[in-house]
């Protein structure tokens, strides 16, 4: 802690920090000034001026988010005045916004909505002009409402400063000005990694994910298709927060019990998919290793990191694993091993994922996906979508009895559970890799150095004498910042897994809105749901991916042995260099 300093607060005197803001110095003695453009994780932005109050000597009101404190200041924070002049600049946002709150996606967890309750704006009172703009519904994966923005610049500094990938901006002027891709460009056709950080920040419906749930529902009811689901590790970890549950309440055997009373028939899970994606995965390295192949190779795992890579770093694309991510896995074993198994043609089969990801439901459209033309997860839906269908279809969620997931592919190892968290594909991967390689189990099977939020991580391990240098990356501005690192340094790591959201996947654009006492990207929130997946590792009985027997029954019966012909058919794919629409590729500035 800082020097501390006195200032006034409503006339009584508290000792707050020097350096802090005025909003910053509030919120820790117990004030909370109403705030809309402001972000404790991003720049401050000072746009919206929700959060004015007033200071003694100073003629103007002041915005508290970008505003220092200072020794004997005396602030104001609810004069008449105030309270007016915050409701006047909420009601002319109202003014120029949809009335559509009743049928919105954000309806009851909107800020724009918090902030007009709590200000008591019961009409409407300014008319005329009102923007007017389409929806962008180009993406699979998200959707851009321009009519819904309120122009905080949040998603523009999430997808900057966090993510470095730099798809928004704001365009044009005065009453014209919006957010919008470069050249104004459809989504599908920009350089959006479909991450969905966007939708995390936004406070209203400006960003959201394409929505499948009504297909879905309509497909459940067909009798000629056999509905399979899988879901990802840190679904379970965050789907009790989208029913008031505390964060971090794992709700495993519910969520495999809704997804039977939703109607599918086979609830697979995507942690078994981890763990052959660890076997595909960690003998990839190893061969790597021993035949001099190319290095540092990069997990593949993340589709927000491998549409990203894509785009911004095609040099590296030897460098990126071929492995396919645990969900196009499971999806693949789906469509025909299983298939086989149950004697059922392939396209009678509806896959289905649930994933904390958006980008997923651009990697099931990835063309590289398909296997003899059917894609290999027919649908995805977020951990969002899956919480409200599960509302719609009135089960209860919080006293279900919970079940277990079916066989084959719903057995999995403690490896597979933490994949949901950054650096959790990396401990996987070293326990496997390491028992492969010297024939001994690893004895300290709790990787350490590759945990916590640290933006970048480095660790290291023993494989009889050889040292193996790792990294792991979450995030994607920190992901830039590890590869030009690599390309300085081309020879400092041997393997490195980069995750594309914050925290990983427990932070993925497709998990439950933060509620009204948190904010989104709060570490503290990602902690608990990454601590979840951590406590499902400590409580299997199986650790490691290749001691799964559901996994080596997989390779007896149909794949033969990891990296096998028959594996890289099904289990591996391939990536290409990829540039926005219009733009000549050698004219491109790769970073």
């Amino acid at each position: 802690m800082g020097k501390l300093i006195s200032i006034y607060v409503d006339g009584k005197k508290y000792t707050v920090e020097e350096g802090k803001t005025i909003m910053q110095a509030l919120d820790s003695i117990g004030y909370h000034i109403p705030r809309l453009c402001y972000h404790p994780k991003l720049s401050i932005e000072g746009a919206c001026r929700v959060c004015i109050v007033e200071v003694e000597g100073i003629r103007n009101f002041v915005a508290s988010c970008a505003y220092p404190v200072s020794e004997g200041m005396k602030i104001k924070t609810n004069t008449p005045e105030l309270r007016r002049a915050r409701r006047d600049i909420v009601e002319l946002i109202l003014d120029n916004h949809p009335m559509d709150c009743h049928t919105c996606d954000r309806n009851s967890n909107c800020e724009l909505q918090r902030l007009a309750y709590s200000m008591g704006i019961k009409n409407r009172h300014f008319t005329g002009e009102r923007k007017r703009y389409p929806k962008d519904i180009s993406s699979v994966a998200v959707i851009r409402d321009p009519e819904k923005c309120v122009l905080c610049g949040r998603c523009v500094r999430v997808c900057s400063e966090i993510q470095g990938v730099f798809n928004l901006t704001y365009a044009y002027r005065g009453f014209k000005t919006v957010v919008t891709t470069a050249f104004d460009m459809p989504m599908a056709e920009s350089v959006c990694s479909a991450c969905g950080q966007c939708i995390n920040v936004c406070p209203t419906a400006a960003f959201l994910e394409r929505n499948y749930t009504q297909e879905l529902f309509e497909k459940l009811q067909d009798p000629d298709l056999i509905k399979v689901v899988q879901f990802a590790p840190s679904v379970r970890a965050s789907i009790g927060e989208a029913f008031n549950l505390p964060v971090g309440t794992s709700m495993e055997g519910q969520t495999v019990a809704a997804l039977r009373k939703l109607g599918f028939d086979y609830v697979f899970d995507t942690q078994f998919g981890a763990d052959m994606t660890i076997m595909e995965e960690a003998s990839e390295f190893l061969e790597r290793l021993k035949n001099n192949g190319k290095l540092p190779m990069i997990t593949s795992c993340s589709a927000a990191w491998m549409k990203f890579m894509e785009h911004f770093y095609p040099e590296f694309i030897d460098n990126v694993s071929t492995c396919k991510s645990p969900m196009s896995m499971v999806g693949s074993l789906v469509k025909t091993y299983f298939a086989q198994k149950i004697k059922v043609p392939p396209e009678k089969i509806l896959s289905v994922a649930v994933m904390c990801c958006t980008a997923k439901k651009y990697e099931a459209a990835r063309p590289e996906q398909k296997i003899n033309g059917l894609p290999t997860v027919d649908i995805v839906i977020t951990t969002r979508e899956l919480a409200w269908m599960i509302k719609s279809a009135g089960i209860d969620f919080i006293n279900i009895q919970p079940e277990d997931f079916d066989s084959p592919l719903g057995i999995s190892s403690g490896g597979g559970a933490i994949f949901g968290t950054t650096g959790g594909v990396m401990e996987s991967a070293i326990r496997t890799a390491y028992e492969l390689y010297t024939g001994e189990p690893l004895m300290e099977i709790e990787v350490n150095e590759v945990r916590g939020l640290k933006g970048i991580k480095e660790g290291s391990i023993n494989l009889d004498g050889k040292t193996i240098r790792v990294a792991v990356a979450h995030g994607l501005g920190n992901a830039s910042q590890l590869l030009e690192l690599v390309k300085k340094e081309p020879d400092r790591y041997h393997f490195i897994e980069i995750m594309g959201c914050p925290g990983g996947c427990v932070g993925g654009g497709g998990q439950p809105y933060a509620g009204s006492n948190s904010i989104p990207l709060d570490e503290e929130i990602l902690k608990k749901r990454a601590e979840a997946l951590y406590g499902i590792d400590r409580r299997k009985t199986i650790r490691a991916a290749h001691n799964n027997p559901a996994v080596r029954r997989v390779y007896k019966e149909f794949l033969g042995n990891p990296l096998s012909q028959k594996a890289h058919e099904i289990l591996h794919t391939h990536y290409s260099p990829r540039y926005p629409k219009g733009i000549i590729p050698k004219e491109m500035t790769i970073r």
